[in-house]
Order: structure tokens, then sequence, then C-alpha cells
């Protein structure tokens, strides 16, 4: 598959191990990609990163946009957000691409958001944002209808979070939070469910990011007794907090966010400790794309688990732009924005994932047939703010590896959230 990569730093061209090629064909279509290589959540953009261009290397096998192949031109936002509006500005003014994949943190997606895409009317799809700010901006008509997401937000997966913690026996709990709008949200919704279904905060700590030590904070965090914590963060700095709070005497019980799902945090923090550690993530409803996905992003990603973070709701995000782009006939971001519904709507043929799938699709499109794309994640929708919801999947960690230990359906959440409310 043809890709133009610009990377912020060699370090990330590196880790993606992809060559850019000298010269694009003249028809093919680049689709920009701001994605978090390096820093905090560095992790998840090298998947997120990987799992797009598996999903564009299979639509561009199966014939592209009428021949032509849609072509990356991938940024590294350095999980920053000052940094992402810059390369996506870049890539929306001098590339002209018209849709932006990204970011996977909701610090970087928000302000790409409201500074670059929505103002200029080029379509933005983030795999993993889930702030609540996101839906509200949409709202509020804030966004020209331009930002989709592959993630459930956390105004239903702070309301699941809560119950799972109590129905774990964690009824005393410390918080610990990234201080930025992921973090704020999350937290909010979190405290709100948890109270009233009888839990007790102790205290609320937020940090900053990249400090060397976090040993105030975990101190801080200690003060009336706690039975857990309850870390919202990202892996790197997650586990200097969670090493800083074991050392410092906190109890080894844990309630982790989605984003603490990594190989990489249990392995920094020690598995040992880890036993007592519980999350949640939002779930996926397994289809055939989801067999296809799990059994060969290992390999084409160069070593990367297919259940990493992020990773799968991204080749979805790749899949679902792919199809609208498809479906538009061009690379026009007003013609895709209004295609992206469409292609997963109700009533169309189910599309799964693979070269196979796409090839099907591509013939319904020229037909003038309409396509429904089923997705690794399970079936996918977007409500009028670009929203979707799914599942919660329900996990701890067992002697190193995390292991899902149930579910929570979409529903359930809705309906508890609703009955707190009243």
């Amino acid at each position: 598959m043809k890709k133009t990569l610009l990377l912020s730093t060699a370090l990330a061209a590196l880790t993606l191990g992809v060559i850019a090629p000298a010269k694009a064909a003249d028809c093919d279509i680049t689709i920009g990609m701001v994605m978090e290589l390096t820093g905090p959540a560095g992790a998840y953009g090298q998947a997120g990163a990987k799992a797009v261009d598996m999903a564009f290397r299979d639509f561009n096998e199966a014939g592209g946009v009428g021949g032509c192949n849609l072509v990356t031109d991938t940024r590294d936002s350095q999980s920053q957000g000052t940094v992402a509006v810059d390369q996506a500005t870049q890539l929306v003014n001098i590339k002209k691409v018209p849709v932006i994949i990204g970011g996977i943190i909701s610090s970087v997606s928000i302000p790409i958001l409201t500074s670059v895409t929505a103002p200029a009317s080029v379509v933005q799809v983030s795999p993993a944002s889930s702030s609540p700010t996101l839906t509200a901006l949409a709202r509020d008509g804030k966004t020209n209808g331009v930002f989709f997401r592959t993630i459930t937000s956390d105004a239903l997966q702070g309301t699941a979070a809560a119950r799972f913690a109590l129905d774990q026996g964690l009824k005393k709990i410390a918080i610990v939070h990234v201080n930025n709008d992921f973090g704020v949200n999350m937290v909010r919704e979190f405290k709100a469910a948890y109270e009233k279904l009888g839990g007790v905060i102790t205290s609320v700590t937020p940090y900053n990011e990249k400090q060397a030590s976090y040993s105030a904070e975990a101190t801080s965090a200690m003060a009336g007794e706690p039975e857990a914590l309850y870390l919202v963060s990202y892996p790197v700095d997650g586990a200097t907090i969670a090493r800083a709070w074991i050392s410092n005497g906190g109890p080894q019980k844990f309630l982790l966010n989605d984003g603490m799902n990594s190989a990489d945090f249990v392995t920094a923090v020690g598995a040992q400790y880890l036993e007592n550690a519980f999350g949640t993530s939002s779930g996926t409803s397994k289809t055939a794309s989801t067999e296809y996905f799990n059994a060969n992003f290992e390999s084409f990603s160069g070593g990367i688990k297919p259940d990493a973070p992020a990773a799968d709701r991204s080749y979805d995000a790749g899949a679902i732009v792919a199809l609208a782009v498809a479906k538009a006939g061009k690379g026009d971001a007003a013609a895709i924005k209004a295609a992206i519904p469409q292609v997963v709507a109700a009533g169309g043929e189910p599309i799964h994932a693979g070269k196979e799938e796409f090839a099907k699709a591509l013939a319904l499109i020229k037909e003038g047939k309409p396509v429904k794309y089923e997705g690794v994640i399970g079936p996918v929708s977007f409500d009028e703010h670009g929203d979707i919801t799914g599942p919660f999947r329900l996990w701890r960690i067992q002697s190193g590896e995390v292991k899902t230990i149930g579910e929570m359906s979409a529903e359930d959440v809705t309906k508890l959230k609703a009955e707190l409310e009243k």
C-alpha cells in the first residue's frame, strides 16, 4: 500500500516502520491522520495508526475508489493539543485533505476540532476520544456536523465504572486523575454515579502529565484511609503513579480506566501488585470483522496485539472513512460527511472487514445499493452528534494478563444513569 508519512520525530518513523514512496499516483486520495505516536499516549496512537493503515490496505486491494488508492499523511501529535493543531492545520491548509482521522485522546481531538476541522468543514473521525465535551460541542452547534467517533462517551463509561467498582467490593475509594478534559469528565461522571450508589470517595487528586515523580499526589490521595485507588490515566504516567502509591503503602486494589488496559502498564508496575486491579473499557459485539481483525492485525502491525487500546476501533474508523469516500466517489469533505452515516445505516447489505468484503461493498456502491458496515467493535451507527452506543467490557488483571470477566450493555448503563439522575 502506498503511503506518505510525515512524522515529526525520527523515533515515530522507526516505530511505525513505514517508508514513504517517492511519488504518489496522480489520482490517489490523501487522508490525514493525527495520532499520538509519542508521548504519554504513544502506545495508543501507534496501534491506531497501524490499524487505519490495515483498513486502507484492505480497501485499496479491493479496488479503491475507481481504481485510485487511499493514502495516508500521518502526523505525530506528541500527545499534545498545540502540536496536534499545528499538524492538522498543515494537513488542511497545505495538503487539502478532506478527512482527518484522530486524535486518539480527547485533549488532542478537541483542539483539532474547534480550531481546525470544524471551521474548515473538514471531516474528523476519532477512534478513541471519549470526552462528553465532544457531544456538548455538537449539541451546541459548534462542530458543523463534521465530527464522528467510534468509541462510546465517558458519560456512560463513568456510570458503568461506578457500578462495577461497587460490585467488586470497592466501597471506599480515592481518585487520582490526569488533569485534562478526559480525566475531569470521567471523574465527574464516575463520582456522581458512585456516590449515589452508596460509595465513598475519600479524595480527588488531579495530576499534570510527564512528571518525573508523583509521590506527592500519591501521598495526598491516601488521606481518609481509602480501600482502593481509582486511577484515570495513561500507561506511562499511570505506572509511575501506581508505583508511588504502592511504595507509599497504598492498598493494592485498583479501579482503572480503559486506557490502562495495557501490557506496558502491567509490566511497568509489576503483575504481582495488580491481582486486585479492575477496569472498564468500551466493549465490542463480535462480528465477522472481529474475527478477521484478531486473526490478522498482529502480523500486519509487526507485533502489536489486536487487543491493544484503540486498535480495533481505529480499523473501523479507517474502514468507515474508506467506504464513505467510495460512496462519495471523490475526496470531497462535504460529500464524505454526508456519506459516513449512509455506509453504516440500517437496511444496507452487511459488510465486514477485509479485502473480499470491501470488494463486495464497492460493487454494491457502484450499483447504487446501500451497504452497512459491521465493524470490529460491532455494528456501528451514529446519532446526530456523531456518537455511537455499545456495550462496556468489564475486566481484571490476573497473572499479568487482562481478562474479560463480564459485560454491561449500553441499554443497562443508560437505564442506570437515568435512574440515578432522577
